[in-house]
Order: structure tokens, then C-alpha cells, then sequence
């Protein structure tokens, strides 16, 4: 399937199934759950900029965070979820939080008013458990799924997982697209980075025919819609 380089910008979305419960995956990088009235997203990694100036004094633009939110904003504003769950990684690191200018964390207050808002622990933000309103959790059982940061080593039934950031890569006519993308099988969904300062691990490596042994498909983030492409016809970076 040809993968357009440039489409009119519309949030026409793909549904798809998965133990029995209806996906939405959403062209901003989220998943909506719409029989839950849900919004999931995943790997913010918000102040990763600020992070990486604090750790190495590598200076990034600090605007990483601000674009993330502005994107999470326009999902939650367009969708008007009754509960929104940020999939761990969520901040970059337990430091996060602290290092918020303070229009950001008014925002994410902003978004979590009159919301059930859940925060997964990941791997870069276990440690933070408070000053950010909403609720923490390691997993949260919602009807058939189960939503966590990290896949599990065996597939569990209805799994909703993050953690690998993936993208996927069409080549086509001598020309390249390199997408996120959701990652999905009749088992497990591995959700894309949402965060605007993330990388992305292309779907071709090892780590996704572990996580995925019968094959999986590729949902990759167009411009104009999201493309469903067979393992067998991505391309390694």
C-alpha cells in the first residue's frame, strides 16, 4: 500500500478490535476507547529538554513539554474523555514534575478538571507519586484490556502496552516515510511515543517478532489518516 507523503489533515481514524473491545487509533498518537469514554496516551516523556540540560548541559530548545500538551490538549479538547490514562514515561524523569514552567503545570491541571486522569508508573517516572493531581497506579484493568507501561514477557489477553516508542518505515518509488505507528495483533496493542521529543524504534527490530511471534500489523501515522501496513512490507532503517 502506497503511504502519501502529504494529505489535507483530518481526524477520520481507523477502528479496530481487540479482545472483544473497540479501538479508535487516533491520528494524534492516542488511543480512544470510545466504550469507555477513555483517552490513552503514551510516553509523554515531558521535560526531557529540561533533562537533558540539567544531566549533561546539552542544551535542547525547552519547548518539548509546551508542544506535547498542545497536542494532548487538542485530543482531550476534540474528544472530551471522561477519563484519560498516560501510559508511563509520562515525565522523563522523577525530577520532572519540579522543573515544569508554571504555565505547563496550570495547563495539565486544566486537563484534568472534572476528569478521572491516571498516571501509569513507567520506567523513567516510578518515583513520582504526587504534586501532579490525578491518580497513580502500576496497571488499571478497564473491561477486557489491560493497560500497563511495559509489555509483559507473555502476551497477555487484551494488553495495552507502551514503552518501545515504535515507528514504522514504507520505501516506495526510491522515496522513505518513517511513521510512529501502533503495533497490533489479536493479543497485545504497543502504543507509539506521543511526546514530541521521543525517538522511535523501528518495528523491524527483534524486539517487536519477541513481543509479536505470529506477526503483527502496523498502524502508521499519516498525515491525513492512520495506514494499516503488513509487517512484511515495512523495511528496516
Amino acid at each position: 500500500m502506497a503511504l502519501p507523503l502529504k494529505l489535507e489533515k483530518t481526524h477520520k481514524t481507523p477502528g479496530a478490535t481487540l479482545v472483544g473491545e473497540t479501538l479508535v487509533l487516533d491520528l494524534s498518537g492516542g488511543l480512544w476507547l470510545p466504550e469507555h469514554r477513555t483517552l490513552v496516551v503514551s510516553d509523554l516523556h515531558l521535560e526531557k529538554g529540561s533533562a537533558f540540560a540539567a544531566r549533561s548541559g546539552q542544551f535542547l530548545p525547552p519547548y518539548d513539554t509546551r508542544e506535547t500538551l498542545a497536542c494532548l490538549h487538542e485530543a482531550v479538547a476534540r474528544l472530551d474523555p471522561a477519563r484519560v490514562v498516560c501510559l508511563g514515561d509520562s515525565f522523563h524523569d522523577a525530577q520532572g514534575p519540579s522543573r515544569l514552567d508554571v504555565a505547563d503545570r496550570a495547563l495539565i491541571a486544566a486537563l484534568q478538571e472534572g476528569r478521572d486522569w491516571v498516571w501509569i508508573s513507567g520506567n523513567h517516572d516510578r518515583a513520582v507519586q504526587d504534586g501532579i493531581g490525578g491518580r497513580f497506579a502500576d496497571t488499571l484493568a478497564l473491561g477486557a484490556l489491560i493497560l500497563r507501561h511495559e509489555p509483559a514477557s507473555r502476551p497477555e489477553p487484551g494488553e495495552v502496552a507502551g514503552h518501545f516508542h515504535p515507528v514504522g518505515k514504507v520505501a516506495m518509488r526510491g522515496r522513505a516515510v518513517r511513521r510512529r505507528c501502533f503495533v497490533l495483533d489479536a493479543t497485545r496493542l504497543v502504543m507509539p511515543a506521543f511526546g514530541s521529543l521521543t525517538g522511535g524504534l523501528n518495528v523491524r527490530d527483534k524486539t517487536f517478532d519477541d513481543l509479536f511471534p505470529g506477526g503483527f500489523t502496523a498502524h502508521l501515522i499519516g498525515d491525513g489518516r492512520v495506514f494499516a501496513i503488513a509487517r512484511t512490507m515495512l523495511t528496516r532503517d
